[in-house]
């Protein structure tokens, strides 16, 4: 079996350091040694080597020890790397920013023009979010939400009818910026919202049904968001039924005033479909309609999907509070963010 060497051992050593700051805050030497079961000289080694590097700094002292060296809290240098999340819409962006603590340091929210250079705008939106604190920022990474497909390998988005859009909006953001930037489908990152802080928490598999303006779905499985070859995966709304699609089923004015039952009705057939191809064992029904329809709707659809599904499966309401699409953005422009920069 091969083993860590010295520098890897370290490495980790710091990584799991930082992870447990991320998690709890400032933190003592003492209590960095009692979460970790690192020893003492091991612990004061780390601490000094991520101080130097300017990954973390004194924090003030607690009274939980007595003065000294042991009542010194090491906390994160937050301002180290910020990232920015963006939800591009038909009609409008908008972009969170964050330090690599996590904390949201500036929301914007624009309008889109009726043909706007992308790029620019987008940018200067993520440069408004960075500088809202009066300084200024660069954004480390940037992911970036948009309706359509995003091939998986190359990034290159398909049409989204967003006004502006372009295959290529990703690397020409990039070039804008000079951030790492990564573009992914909406529902995928609202999903992702619902799998590390939702209704899906701890769930190994599972679907996001996305009722909102557009319907698809997001799909986890054995622990991963999957994509498709192409970056379709989920497009549930292009299913058939009748001479009709089903997000023409489900659009605003189509299921404005149904009574819920009827509601039920429509939203069955798109939650059948996931669970007949994949078991996912629980359906999330997320967007604005999924949403506001709450516990109730949801148990509406379970008790049909009973009657139409043999595979025993969960259906439950999103619970992301605001914008799932724009907090699975920042999770994943922290996930990166920090893999980079902590190592």
């Amino acid at each position: 079996m091969k083993t860590a060497d010295p520098t890897m051992a370290r490495a980790i050593n710091d990584r799991l350091a930082l992870d447990l700051l991320l998690e709890h805050g400032p933190l003592t030497a003492t209590q960095l040694r009692t979460l970790t079961g690192l020893s003492r000289p091991t612990v004061a080694d780390l601490i000094e080597r991520l101080r130097v590097s300017g990954l973390i700094e004194q924090a003030g002292e607690t009274g939980a020890d007595r003065r000294g060296p042991n009542a010194r809290l090491y906390g994160l240098v937050s301002g180290r790397a910020h990232v920015a999340g963006v939800d591009l819409r038909r009609d409008a962006v908008h972009v969170i920013a964050a330090d690599i603590a996590g904390t949201e340091t500036g929301t914007v929210t624009r309008p889109l023009p009726p043909a706007p250079d992308l790029p620019a705008f987008i940018a200067g939106a993520i440069g408004d979010a960075l500088g809202g604190a009066g300084e200024e920022r660069t954004a480390h990474t940037v992911v970036l939400g948009t309706p359509g497909l995003i091939h998986p390998r190359t990034g290159l988005a398909s049409d989204s009818g967003v006004p502006g859009g372009r295959p290529d909006l990703g690397a020409a953001l990039a070039e804008r910026l000079g951030s790492h930037v990564i573009v992914e489908n909406e529902v995928n990152l609202a999903t992702i919202a619902e799998h590390r802080t939702g209704a899906a928490t701890g769930r190994d598999d599972f679907a996001l049904l996305w009722l909102d303006d557009g319907i698809g779905a997001g799909v986890v499985l054995d622990g991963r968001l999957r994509r498709g070859a192409s970056g379709g995966a989920g497009e549930v709304g292009l299913l058939k039924f009748g001479d009709a699609d089903f997000c023409a089923l489900m659009e605003p004015p189509a299921v404005r005033g149904l009574a819920p039952d009827a509601l039920a009705d429509r939203i069955v057939r798109g939650v059948f479909a996931l669970v007949a191809v994949l078991d996912p064992g629980l359906v999330v029904l997320g967007g604005a309609l999924g949403r506001a329809g709450g516990a109730e709707l949801a148990a509406l659809v379970s008790a049909r999907l009973d009657e139409l599904s043999p595979a025993s499966t969960e259906v439950r309401p999103a619970v992301v509070q605001g914008d799932p699409i724009l907090r699975g953005a920042v999770l994943t422009a922290l996930d990166t963010a920090r893999d980079a920069v902590f190592g």
